[in-house]
């Protein structure tokens, strides 16, 4: 089968939103289910408990715009949309920390700043992030 690939194409985010939507409730059923009826997530970037009712987002590691730029000339747009929504990729954080990281790289992101500033784990996150890549890789050529 031969894909039709256009590497000029701009990033769109619609068919991300899809597939990151449908994560999410599982992601929150699983965190209901864990907590007896109370959302409880830990925040893959401080380690701190997170339950439902505080200010937190679901999180792309590393964002989908990364990952498209990455794979926009050997995968559709609806491969990389399953690359960038494995379950190695989506964390929750809080809004705060997530807001900040924005589209940033994560290893531009992770300063010393936001380490004192956010309570960021150093080694917690770092691991969420090579967890994530090492995934992502994996998809990526899994869909080849």
């Amino acid at each position: 089968m031969t894909k039709n690939i256009d590497p000029t194409r701009t990033y769109k985010r619609d068919g991300v939103d899809k597939i990151f939507n449908k994560v999410k409730e599982k992601m929150h059923a699983n965190a209901v289910e864990k907590g007896n009826g109370i959302a409880i997530y830990e925040d893959c970037y401080t380690g701190k408990t997170l339950r439902g009712g505080d200010c937190y987002d679901y999180e792309h590691i590393i964002s989908s715009e990364e990952v498209f730029s990455k794979y926009k000339y050997t995968h559709t747009n609806s491969e990389i949309a399953e690359i960038v929504n494995c379950k190695e990729n989506i964390k929750t954080t809080l809004r705060e920390i997530n807001q900040s990281k924005g589209k940033t790289p994560f290893l531009i992101w992770l300063t010393d700043d936001k380490l004192t500033k956010f309570g960021i784990n150093k080694k917690l996150a770092i691991q969420n992030y090579e967890t994530a890549l090492k995934a992502i890789d994996k998809k990526g050529k899994e869909l080849l």
